[in-house]
Order: structure tokens, then C-alpha cells, then sequence
């Protein structure tokens, strides 16, 4: 039996919501085999992150080493990396092995407002990593610092994302989701934009919303969809796990990745 095969890079999220968990979480929904690479254990739940414990960089390495010499990814996701040894790693094993349809979801700052990406780790995460992805995944914060000006209108969202695609050569999806009346996300790629338009959901709860869409777009490229179609699958899926109500924590509460999966037992 043959199943398309994913790779996450990423953070461990003890509380089961984000970072590798999440995306483990997506990627068996719907339908893909999930690997992963671990960079970094977090302590963190719905109220915050109380913890970081980077992984040494050689051991990222043999990770990926294990996983690219056996089970081929047919599309690989990069989430949480906050250092700049381990950024330097992933970008050289990347290219070792000629990875296939890289979405970086350019994480800097959590859902609880932590900082998750050291400041020395930027010019690593330009200059190495940015330049594989063939998509980005910036929320509204996020497409700011990358593209060095502010977001306040969906101009100025379309303009951001020409600049990183432009500097980068990806496509990019700028997220609405910081925006306060809409959840419409722009997609900018060779030059023209598509504006996917979702109705923002009234849900607290949206602890691992950025990885989740992440890794959704790279289950939609492992099997062979457009990056459009890609983009457009994710926001469905994801909004049918907001929109499923889950409420777990006393924070920012998680997802429910499974909400079409039968009952709870």
C-alpha cells in the first residue's frame, strides 16, 4: 500500500497542540504517513511557554539522516527552529538530499505572544533556510519583520508578499488570521496574487493554527496538488477544526485535528 509520506521539522509541544504534535495530528487526518525531526522540547500549554531545550545540532542532523536514507519524504515541513547551528543543519541536509516541496512556516513568536526565535537566529533563517522553501507561511506579524513594513490593509498584505516572493522566489501566503474582522489569507506566486476569503470564526481557541496549515499544504503537495489547490484544502480543513468548538486548557486551547474522524471515545 503506498501512502504519500511527510516530513515535520519542528518543536515538541508538551501540551499536545502545536508544533510536532499538531502537525503528526494533520497529517494522519488526512491521510498522509507523518515523520518527524525534533529541534527543540518546549514546556509549554494554552497559557504559555515556560521552556525551551534546543536540540544539539549534530543530533538534528542524524535525525534527518535516518529519515531521508529510508523513508524518502514527498514534501517536508519546517516549523519551530530557534537557533541558528540547528537552521544551519536542516538547510545542508535539505540540500543533501534534494528535498521535495519544502513549506517553512516562518515561526517567531507562539500564539501566547512568547518569543520562540533567537535574534541571532534571523540572518541564519534568511539567508539559509528561506531561499528552500517552495512556500511560506507567515502570519501578519510575521510578514512584517521579513518584509520590512507594515500590515494594516490588504494592499499592504499583497505588497508584502510580493516583496518576500520576490526576494526569496517562493510562493508566499500571507496570513489574515492577526486581522480582527476577516481570516482572508493572500497568496502571492510568479507574479499574481489569489485571495482566499474565510469567514473568521468566533473560537478562542486557536493554539497550533499556523502549524496546522502548514503542514495541511504540505500533505496537499506530497500528493501532487497545485500549490493553490494546496492553500485552499488546508483553510478547509482548518476551519473545520475551529469550527469543531473543542475547548481544552485555561488558555488559548488546541484544535480539533481529528473533528471528522468518527466519534470520541
Amino acid at each position: 500500500m503506498e501512502r504519500r509520506k511527510v516530513l515535520t521539522i519542528a518543536g515538541s509541544d508538551s501540551s499536545g497542540g502545536a508544533g510536532i504534535q499538531a502537525d503528526l495530528k494533520t497529517m494522519t487526518a488526512l491521510g498522509a504517513y507523518g515523520m518527524s525531526v525534533i529541534t527543540a522540547l518546549t514546556a509549554q500549554n494554552t497559557t504559555g511557554v515556560y521552556g525551551i531545550m534546543d536540540v544539539e545540532p549534530e543530533f538534528v542532523a542524524k535525525q534527518m539522516d535516518c529519515v531521508f536514507t529510508d523513508i524518502e519524504p514527498d514534501a517536508v515541513k519546517i516549523g519551530m527552529v530557534s537557533q541558528a547551528a540547528i537552521i544551519d543543519v536542516i538547510a545542508e541536509k535539505l540540500q543533501q538530499y534534494g528535498a521535495k516541496q519544502v513549506v517553512l512556516d516562518p515561526v517567531m513568536v507562539s500564539t501566547s505572544g512568547s518569543r520562540l526565535l533567537a535574534e541571532d537566529a534571523m540572518e541564519a533563517l534568511a539567508e539559509k533556510l528561506l531561499p528552500l522553501a517552495a512556500v511560506m507561511t507567515p502570519n501578519i506579524p510575521e510578514a512584517e519583520i521579513l518584509s520590512g513594513m507594515k500590515i494594516e490593509t490588504e494592499t499592504q498584505m499583497e505588497e508584502a508578499a510580493r516583496i518576500i516572493g520576490e526576494k526569496w522566489h517562493g510562493a508566499v501566503l500571507v496570513k489574515g488570521g492577526h486581522q480582527v474582522e476577516t481570516a482572508n489569507d493572500v497568496l502571492y506566486r510568479d507574479g499574481t496574487f489569489i485571495w482566499f476569503y474565510g469567514k473568521r470564526i468566533d473560537n478562542p481557541n486557536t493554539h497550533g493554527t499556523g502549524c496546522t496549515l502548514s503542514s495541511a499544504i504540505a500533505c496537499g503537495l506530497a500528493a501532487g496538488k497545485s500549490v493553490e489547490d494546496s492553500v485552499r484544502d488546508a483553510k478547509a480543513y482548518l476551519s473545520g477544526a475551529l469550527a469543531s468548538g473543542l475547548d481544552l486548557g485555561q488558555g488559548s486551547g488546541p484544535l480539533d485535528h481529528c473533528f471528522f474522524v468518527g466519534e470520541a471515545v
